[in-house]
């Protein structure tokens, strides 16, 4: 290729990945989390009563009956979880919203825990599960935007495109080359080509899964709008249906509906494989009334973060829909599920969760190290003198300090804010609605220490927070076993303590970080932006 073309497509590269590098990093970081997200849910529940225990079947008619009598809100949409789980509740669990608010959106839901007493009555207790997990889920969809709502998700939309520009030219950049520096990481004194080297790999290696969260994300961003227009130039409109005049829709008597184990030996027949694990239930007293049997087939792939599910009527046990059943859906609908499968890693069982959640840290380190890589390759060099001659370290462009400060400030202070968001959820116990104040207040903080104090300053106190931050994870919970009267807790389920395990990885790496950062600031080339002097 001729070298005029390498260079445009070397700028498309650069200018893409600066434009979106910032913004990738906090998708990528707080995505890589949201693999483990009935992880992170499960460490960060407080024990509770009506949690963690999970109702015999053979109550749950009665259960629903008499909630249904007591809270006939809860009719519009309530679940049943079939297992046993520090976030889950073990009884009947509904939310009303207000009017009109998506269910992205954070914190005005009010939820309820129906449980049934030994003398038989109900009883109904208001609770508030942690909001860390979805608040977490929002910094990964919208990149830490204000809000999860459509403008902004059509803002990801934009920094999706710039990513797959990105890698497109990218790899045509490294085509030339690609053979013969593939697999070449030249360790040395010369940092700036071992970071090269290592952009290099880590990009090629992990081309396909970039390619996946590129387009996938670009569908997310504007689905609503594709389903629009598939609306009107595929599907020919549906005529609504009409009711004679002066008649009411028909209700119901939930009384009346088959058993959850009824309901569960239908859905064994339909699909052997299956593994349920809740049932939700839609408008159960009205003519539309369905029930969502959720789960997952450890053969397929799942068409939602959640798992798949196969619709019933709650009465009949007819099959309403086995769209999003896995391993039965038609090739359309297995097409459209592959994308969010694709995305969340919903197939493989947990090596694919965590070959995910390795790509994702490793996607952040790369939007890291692009943007570190472009400020190294416009640093002023010192010209060379005399032996005893005293030379001058020249003064770095405006342009390059504030890059090197933002890239610090914005993608340090995310990992520094989130550790400390996952700790403040069990310490402080914060409504849902603080996680984002204190995740903007750490982040405004970490990017104006970095432009106060410089890029390579900042670098070492960042980190170190950071590590410290990431270190009380686990902290946390030793604390919480040792001693229970601070309030604290400490889960020993295998997932809980995954999450503190993974933890602990990561202050350690986070340290090392910290102590390279400082051997660079102090003993690397003086007229570099990342040395103290």
């Amino acid at each position: 290729m001729r070298s005029d073309y390498l260079r445009i497509y070397k700028s498309v590269h650069t200018w893409t990945g600066i434009l979106a590098g910032m913004a990738l990093f906090i998708a990528f970081y707080a995505g890589a989390l949201t693999i483990f997200k009935d992880a992170l849910a499960r460490w960060s529940s407080a024990p509770s009563a009506v949690y963690g225990q999970a109702l015999a079947l053979e109550r749950v008619p009665e259960l629903i009956v008499r909630t249904l009598q007591a809270q006939p809100a809860a009719g519009k949409d309530f679940r049943l979880h079939l297992a046993a789980a520090e976030h889950l509740p073990g009884g009947l669990s509904w939310q009303l919203r207000p009017d009109g608010e998506d269910e992205h959106e954070a914190g005005t839901a009010r939820h309820y825990v129906a449980t049934l007493e030994s003398t038989g009555s109900v009883q109904v207790t208001q609770v508030a599960p942690s909001g860390l997990v979805s608040f977490i889920d929002r910094l990964h969809r919208v990149a830490g935007l204000p809000d999860d709502k459509d403008e902004y998700r059509w803002v990801m939309g934009v920094v999706a495109v710039l990513y797959a520009l990105a890698l497109i030219s990218g790899v045509i950049v490294l085509l030339p080359s690609l053979v013969k520096d593939f697999f070449a990481l030249r360790i040395g004194k010369n940092l700036k080509r071992m970071w090269l080297d290592a952009h290099n790999v880590v990009g090629i290696a992990s081309l396909p899964f970039h390619l996946v969260m590129a387009l996938t994300a670009i569908v997310f961003a504007y689905h609503d709008g594709f389903y629009v227009i598939q609306n009107k130039l595929i599907h020919a409109p549906r005529p609504a249906a009409a009711r004679p005049a002066g008649t009411t829709a028909p209700v119901r008597d939930p009384a009346q509906m088959l058993s959850p184990v009824q309901l569960l030996a239908r859905v064994r027949t339909l699909s052997p494989d299956f593994e349920p694990s809740s049932l939700q239930y839609l408008q159960v007293s009205s003519a539309r009334a369905a029930v969502r049997v959720w789960g997952h087939d450890p053969a397929a792939h799942a068409p939602r973060f959640g798992g798949g599910f196969v619709a019933l009527d709650p009465y009949t046990g007819k099959v309403l829909s086995a769209d999003f059943l896995p391993g039965r859906q038609s090739n359309a609908y297995a097409l459209i599920g592959s994308f969010f499968a694709l995305h969340f890693g919903t197939y493989g069982g947990l090596p694919v969760r965590w070959l995910y959640f390795l790509l994702g840290l490793a996607g952040a380190w790369l939007f890291y190290s692009g943007n570190l890589l472009w400020v190294e390759s416009r640093r002023k060099k010192t010209a060379p003198q005399g032996a005893d001659a005293v030379t001058a370290v020249p003064a770095q462009r405006r342009d390059v300090r504030l890059l090197a400060a933002a890239t610090v400030g914005i993608c340090v202070g995310t990992v520094l804010a989130i550790s400390l968001i996952i700790v403040a959820s069990k310490c402080l116990s914060l409504p849902h609605g603080w996680y984002p104040w204190m995740y903007y207040l750490v982040l405004l903080a970490a990017l104006g220490w970095s432009c106060w104090r410089g890029a390579a300053r900042a670098a070492i106190h960042l980190l170190w927070l950071a590590a410290l931050a990431t270190l009380a994870i686990p902290a946390s919970s030793l604390l919480g076993w040792a001693w229970p009267a601070l309030g604290l807790w400490g889960h020993t389920s295998s997932a809980a303590l995954g999450v503190d395990g993974t933890a602990l990885l990561g202050a350690l790496g986070l340290i090392w970080m910290a102590r390279a950062t400082t051997r660079r600031a102090l003993h690397g080339p003086a007229d570099s932006v990342w040395a103290i002097r």
